[in-house]
């Protein structure tokens, strides 16, 4: 069963009161994650909270807040905490992922990325309302490898710079688009696996070939470091893959599947 909110009307989701998804990344001064395993840490973060038996279950702890999250723009914004900053947000109702990618020797450390239920806009907890959504600056300090093009992924568009805090917002609009397209059995078999993805930059040629095939793609609303309607992210799931060869999806023209999440 498909329960995407983007195919709702403009009207609607701007009329409703607004909520925004808070993520927190750990960036300790001395040792920051790597920006990639950054980003895909976030968008598993995404997967993970929207799969959680307390977001999903009628009765769950956040399912209300998540539905209401839903019912208007998908926001998502990113903030930055170290010591006991993190150590605070941790305290709060959430989950914490860690990266893929271990240290090994003077690598950057595998990334923390903390999910919280969705909250009103103007209505953050005080433990993250003080965090900085500046200074979310990351690198890579070597290029991450080639993705299994048979596994989900999610490409950037390679014609826009965002800091990674942006980015990673967008990671996970891409993630939840591929989320709410999904079949019930495709979403369990993604969710037992653990939510394998990729995030990569495209390259212009294929970035053209991504924005033309029908796939998912994120424009965002552009309340922040870009000019609304970009088309961000293309959300590529092998899923969505088998759908479209066999002609059965999407099930409504691409445009409407992502009237402009905002990223921050």
């Amino acid at each position: 069963m498909r329960s995407s909110p983007f195919r709702r009307s403009e009207t609607d989701r701007d009329a409703a009161p607004q909520f925004v998804l808070p993520l927190v990344v750990r960036i300790e001064k001395a040792a920051p994650p790597a920006r990639t395993d950054a980003l895909e840490t976030a968008a598993r973060a995404v997967l993970v909270l929207l799969s959680d038996e307390r977001a999903t279950a009628e009765d769950g702890a956040w399912a209300e807040a998540v539905r209401d999250w839903q019912d208007a723009r998908i926001r998502k914004v990113v903030r930055r905490a170290r010591g006991a900053e993190w150590r605070r947000a941790q305290g709060l109702p959430g989950i914490t992922l860690t990266g893929g990618r271990a240290a090994s020797g003077d690598g950057p450390p595998a990334a923390e990325v903390r999910v919280f239920p969705p909250v009103p806009l103007d209505g953050w907890p005080k433990e993250l309302a003080r965090l900085q959504v500046s200074g979310t600056d990351l690198d890579d300090p070597e290029p991450p490898p080639a993705p299994d093009l048979a596994g989900p992924a999610l490409w950037l568009n390679p014609r826009i710079d965002m800091s990674a805090g942006k980015a990673m917002a967008q990671a996970g609009h891409g993630a939840q688009l591929a989320w709410w397209e999904l079949d019930d059995a495709a979403r369990a078999a993604w969710r037992a696996a653990g939510f394998p993805l990729a995030v990569r930059t495209a390259s212009a040629e294929r970035w053209r070939e991504l924005t033309a095939s029908g796939l998912p793609v994120v424009r965002d609303a552009g309340f922040t470091e870009i000019a609304p309607g970009s088309c961000t992210v293309v959300a590529d799931h092998p899923a969505l893959r088998r759908l479209q060869s066999s002609g059965a999806w999407p099930p409504q023209p691409p445009g409407l599947l992502s009237p402009g999440p905002d990223g921050t």
